[in-house]
């Protein structure tokens, strides 16, 4: 396949060349490659999913082997949607659509989460903003992009030096969080998804973005050659296939976890949705207060998610759907799957392989693409029935596993964890003593985000020290960033160790 002129193939720093060392033809199969040899891959392996990965094993997926198989399912879509002559025309007209883009965007979507997953990057947001000085904060898709833009070192340049499409596709959040693009899809009225303030701080900008400031060139050089195809906040194709694929990966695969690890159990699980079931006429008529002040009664959860669905995805929502989806998850998860305690044994495994092959060839043959789609949905999208089964698989998750007692007290000491690291960190770098000695990465991420920032930039030294310290930090595992905790609170008696670079 000739490359040479496509805009798609041009890469940020090397025009469309492949460098010595890329061992595939394909550009894109070269920034597969590039991604998958990065350390920052590799160091997913030993970073939270949901359950730190310390915690259970091999029974919970961590982030690498989440990646794996979003980029599994992410392929499969592209090769599905290609094979179909109704879309042919349609893909190309909208950017193009190749399965080395979404697998290659699918294996770097994560590249940025921090050790403890989506708490850990809850707290590195508000550390940043509220404690270092930096008004971008921390956002887990913004810092995949930015390692594969700037702090990734390959050779002799910084970053991976990928492909626009590529870099296109991991923008599932395709504008920064408070000025890009113009007018800043939060605006909007509905906004995109992900796009509007968090509930709790509104005027901090969007809650979800995937480029910081310093990040801006890079987006705008991507998004290029989509440029009069798609809006400016909306994904390509790619990216909404990679999207779509992630969401699948993680309502199917997590409910799949918690059942091998005993967390999820059927009694509860069942009383919930069959409750709804029974009383679901009665539970709409409810007011929204009686209704919240019942929420732990079995029922009265699912009948606020089906109400949250009609108020932020009205184009989409339908109560037919919505209990047909209920009765579906019911028959397949509550009288299928966890009917039976996980034991480990071969009959065991063989169920839970059914049920997630099941699931998701369900998921992926549901999948559309429409060239005018709402603006809270991506281009490629999943048909309504099967729309509203991910939501009532990701409900299961939400209620039955983040809601417990026993997980928020481990989260809230990771939470602390991550807290007095970067207060460490903070006054290590800070201390006029200790200059020579500091982690060569760290003072290196220091230099990095001064020279990155205009010289006129307020308190540049102020944000460039706080973005390193969130950079350094970022880039641990889970165990790591204890291991480093360890040793700047005196609890470790080990000189040397392997168990952070510094």
């Amino acid at each position: 396949m000739e490359m040479m002129g496509d805009p798609r193939a041009r890469r940020l720093f090397g025009g469309t060349a492949i460098a010595p060392g890329d061992l595939a033809a394909s550009p894109f199969r070269v920034d597969r490659d590039r991604i998958v040899s990065s350390p920052f891959f590799s160091r997913l392996g030993s970073v939270t999913q949901v359950i730190s990965p310390g915690g259970s094993g091999l029974l919970v997926h961590n982030r690498l082997t989440h990646s794996l198989k979003v980029a599994q399912v992410a392929r499969a879509i592209a090769e599905r949607l290609l094979a179909d002559d109704r879309y042919r025309v349609l893909l190309d007209k909208l950017g193009g659509l190749d399965p080395d883009v979404v697998e290659a965007a699918a294996l770097g979507h994560d590249l940025g989460h921090p050790p403890f997953g989506h708490l850990g990057e809850q707290v590195l947001d508000r550390l940043a903003r509220h404690r270092l000085g930096v008004p971008d904060g921390f956002e887990g898709n913004a810092q995949s992009y930015r390692i594969v833009t700037s702090t990734e070192i390959r050779g002799e340049a910084t970053g991976l030096d990928l492909t626009a499409a590529v870099r296109a596709a991991m923008l599932k959040y395709p504008w920064t969080r408070h000025d890009y693009p113009e007018p800043h899809p939060r605006l909007l009225v509905p906004p995109p998804r992900g796009a509007s303030g968090p509930p709790d701080d509104p005027s901090s900008g969007s809650a979800k973005f995937s480029a910081y400031r310093t990040e801006v060139d890079d987006l705008r050089q991507a998004r290029e050659p989509f440029a009069g195809r798609i809006s400016d906040w909306q994904q390509t194709v790619e990216a909404s296939v990679m999207d779509t694929a992630d969401d699948i990966a993680y309502a199917i695969h997590d409910v799949e976890d918690f059942y091998r690890v005993g967390v999820l159990q059927q009694g509860a699980v069942a009383a919930e949705l069959i409750a709804w079931q029974n009383e679901r006429d009665e539970l709409r008529d409810l007011p929204a207060a009686a209704l919240d002040a019942g929420s732990r009664r079995p029922g009265r959860s699912i009948e606020q998610l089906r109400r949250q669905l009609h108020r932020k995805d009205g184009w989409i929502s339908d109560d037919t759907a919505f209990a047909d989806a209920v009765e579906q998850v019911r028959h397949e998860l509550v009288d299928g799957l966890l009917a039976a305690p996980f034991d480990g044994s071969v009959e065991a495994e063989q169920y839970v392989a059914r049920f997630s092959a099941r699931w998701t060839r369900r998921f992926i043959d549901a999948i559309t693409v429409e060239a005018q789609p709402p603006v809270r949905s991506g281009h490629v999208l999943l048909a309504p029935a099967q729309w509203h089964e991910v939501q009532v698989l990701k409900f299961v998750h939400h209620r039955f596993v983040l809601a417990r007692p026993d997980l928020a007290l481990h989260q809230r000491g990771q939470a602390n964890l991550l807290g007095t690291l970067v207060e460490a960190l903070h006054a290590w770098l800070l201390d006029p003593d200790e200059q020579a000695r500091l982690p060569r990465r760290l003072h290196d991420l220091v230099e990095m985000g001064e020279a990155e920032l205009d010289p006129a930039t307020p308190d540049r030294a102020v944000q460039a020290r706080g973005r390193a310290i969130i950079d350094f930090v970022a880039a641990l595992t889970d165990g790591q960033a204890a291991a480093m905790l360890d040793a700047l609170s005196g609890r470790s008696r080990q000189l040397w160790t392997d168990s952070f670079v510094l």
